[in-house]
């Protein structure tokens, strides 16, 4: 899916296929075909092996995952015959890789990503790299899809390269050894330390191969950057989801968006959202309550019709990104929900400062706030409420006078 992505940033993308097939890998073709996915057209790469897609031959085999195995293995293929299934190690992988028409830098790329897999496959299986081998036709599978990308990418001379988080999938996949939880334990010893979700879609999202050449090209996982998009890329998966199998690429040129020194934006948040229909008033005051004094940025409920007519509320708590597990924790705590939805945001916020003034009152705080063309000053209405109430006063009145002083 990557490769496919990467060969409809080219204007001709026959031609880079010619190119791709001439890179010399032993008996790989690659072929490209159009596909739609929930109406979106674009590019689906098949690599035949010695004529053989790569899935067509695990399927046969009764096993639909894993390059990787410790030891040779004999099975029978659908017609009752008994194959032997040739392996290779590390070293046997990177003398192929000496040898295509590539250059040393690409060369190099290639056999990064590919120790990227065998490390993590080493992890999993507990074994030194070297007592890893790879079967045959997956072994070549996955040098094909390697060498694409590093090869394509090369030939686009990106300087940055950002990615969204990892949709993994979730649920369980077949392999050789069982079933396995999604994503597979080598992709999540791979994508460590980068930033992966599981969402409602069952199945397996990001293979082995695909988190090793995120991790090995991303510079950066988030939301995409100001930029000006040039050219863009549809690769297309062979499952049909309730969303889109497919990865985009955009390419183009970085925007740097001028501002005004008060005028940034103050990051992402994360907003949490929950429905509520059967806590009283009382409760669901002592939630927010609690939810601000373990310091969420905002807590707000806005009231809303529930199945059945029954009236309720909808609770929303505004937390940073690094405490959403937390507040998750707390929410589930204080309140009765039993799910939360939560979406990743960014702000424009105001710059903001307390000061203190000298009012005939004495000393109350006062927060100012500026940028954008406007600035503002609000007294705190803790200071307003005591002077109010020590001289037989309304808060309108205490404003007005301080105002006035």
């Amino acid at each position: 899916m990557l490769t496919a992505a990467l060969t409809e940033l080219f204007p001709d993308t026959d031609r880079v296929i010619s190119e791709l097939n001439a890179l010399g890998i032993p008996g790989v073709i690659y072929e490209k075909e159009k596909s739609v996915k929930c109406g979106i057209s674009g590019t689906h790469i098949t690599v035949r092996v010695n004529g053989t897609e790569e899935d067509e031959h695990i399927h046969a085999e009764g096993h639909t995952h894993g390059h990787a195995y410790e030891s040779g293995h004999s099975s029978k293929d659908h017609t009752g015959e008994v194959h032997d299934h040739h392996h290779s190690s590390m070293a046997d992988i990177e003398k192929i890789i000496a040898e295509l028409n590539l250059n040393d830098k690409i060369k190099q790329d290639i056999s990064s990503v590919y120790g990227l897999i065998a490390d993590a496959e080493s992890h999993v299986h507990g074994v030194p790299v070297s007592d890893i081998h790879f079967h045959e036709v997956g072994r070549m599978d996955a040098i094909a899809d390697i060498a694409a990308v590093c090869f394509l990418l090369d030939r686009l001379g990106v300087d940055k390269v950002t990615a969204s988080p990892v949709h993994v999938g979730s649920g369980q996949v077949k392999c050789a050894h069982g079933l396995l939880p999604v994503p597979a334990p080598a992709t999540a010893y791979i994508l460590k330390e980068c930033p992966i979700y599981g969402g409602n879609i069952k199945g397996e999202l990001c293979t082995p191969t695909g988190a090793a050449l995120l991790k090995f090209y991303a510079d950066d996982f988030g939301s995409m950057p100001p930029m000006k998009g040039s050219n863009i890329g549809y690769g297309m998966g062979k499952k049909d989801f309730e969303a889109a199998n497919c990865v985009r690429m955009i390419c183009g040129e970085k925007v740097e968006i001028e501002k005004k020194e008060n005028e940034k934006t103050a990051g992402c948040i994360t907003e949490l959202i929950c429905n509520i229909d059967d806590m009283t008033g009382e409760e669901l005051g002592f939630a927010t309550e609690r939810l601000i004094s373990e310091g969420v940025l905002d807590v707000y409920t806005v009231a809303a019709c529930m199945k059945k007519g029954r009236p309720g509320q909808i609770l929303h708590v505004l937390c940073r990104n690094e405490d959403r597990e937390a507040t998750v924790r707390s929410i589930f705590r204080y309140t009765k929900t039993i799910g939360v939805r939560y979406c990743i945001m960014e702000r424009y916020t105001l710059d903001r400062h307390s000061e203190e003034i000298d009012t005939e009152y004495g000393v109350i705080h006062q927060k100012l706030s500026s940028g954008f063309g406007v600035e503002r000053r609000k007294a705190e209405y803790d200071d307003l409420s005591r002077i109010a109430v020590n001289n037989k006063m309304t808060l309108e009145e205490v404003k007005a006078s301080i105002k006035h002083s």
